[in-house]
């Protein structure tokens, strides 16, 4: 298997605004290599969720490659690519995502169980990733019973289920307060240290600074990086 879990090649996306052209990534190159935790920083609008929701497969570039443990997203079918961001990527959203009739628990065990894994064993593993960020007791609640930053961490849980995924985190300490959002980081960072690799979009440096290299966007470009001495 390759080194590098993610690929962004001369990646060109552009939106519609009105009467004229947006460049949200202005043909960025961009590397992930196994192992890494990056975090993305820039301003409102620098390109930074564009980004991720390549990496992803969530959204396609107008031209240019993104390609996810030696897979080119761009040229598969839409049923091979969502394939890909069922069994090879975990998402944290900044919205949560989270299915609404469906408790905490099932949320966190439902991609395992379309994986073919059986419901009992999801569930064990879904409890287990729950109790991880302090919410077991809340496993049999529907997300409209829970707290925003206890839907935050029920995503952070569905997310973090498997081995050696590609982790991508749009502001995952957005809806937490402090002790959480260290208990969080400290948490991607652990994963990423056994097998995992991570993109985390966020504002704060402070939570940047878990990360092994940063990368800072403006106006669609890459405009600087830094890693770890």
């Amino acid at each position: 298997m390759t080194d590098i879990a993610l690929q962004l090649v001369d990646v060109l996306k552009t939106h519609d605004s009105g009467a004229q052209k947006v460049v949200a990534l202005d043909r960025v190159d961009f590397t992930l290599e196994r192992g890494e935790l990056v975090a993305i920083m820039g301003p409102s609008g620098s390109g930074k969720s564009t980004l991720l929701n390549m990496a992803g497969g969530l959204d396609s570039p107008d031209s240019g490659d993104v390609i996810v443990n030696g897979q080119n997203l761009v040229t598969m079918s839409v049923a091979d690519r969502a394939e890909v961001r069922r069994t090879q990527i975990g998402y944290v959203f900044q919205d949560y995502n989270l299915i609404p009739t469906l408790t905490v628990a099932e949320n966190v065990s439902l991609p395992l169980e379309l994986d073919g894994v059986k419901e009992a064993v999801a569930r064990e593993q879904a409890l287990k990733g729950l109790a991880e960020l302090g919410l077991e007791s809340l496993a049999d609640r529907f997300p409209a019973e829970v707290s925003r930053g206890q839907a935050q961490r029920t995503a952070i849980a569905r997310a973090l289920l498997g081995e050696g995924r590609l982790l991508l985190a749009d502001e995952p300490t957005g809806a937490l307060d402090s002790n959480s959002s260290e208990e969080v980081m400290m948490l991607l960072r652990d994963r990423v240290d056994h097998g995992a690799t991570g993109i985390i979009v966020t504002h704060e440096s402070r939570y940047a600074g878990w990360a092994d290299r940063v990368v800072f966007l403006r106006d669609g470009a890459i405009v600087d990086s830094t890693s770890e001495a």
